[in-house]
């Protein structure tokens, strides 16, 4: 399970969050998000929420070059 470093950690609910650990993703956790009506965007962030164990609007508020080491950490599972 890879972890991510944040290079801007930030605060949300009372917590500065400045690291997050992906699992690994099943077939499942895929398919839940393509049943949404959501942008692909937003399925990318609903599914990555997930794999972190946080809510879709932690990730929101994350630095968007910290975000793109989610992107990364989540292709590496898929290569």
């Amino acid at each position: 399970m890879p972890t991510v470093t944040l290079e801007y950690p930030f605060e949300h609910e009372g917590q500065t969050i400045k690291s997050l650990t992906l699992r690994r993703p099943t077939v499942a956790d895929n398919l839940a998000v393509q049943k949404t009506a959501l942008t692909d965007a937003e399925r990318e962030i609903r599914l990555l929420a997930n794999l972190a164990e946080v809510t879709p609007e932690t990730i929101h508020r994350m630095d968007l070059k910290d975000y793109g080491k989610l992107q990364s950490a989540l292709a590496s599972f898929l290569s």
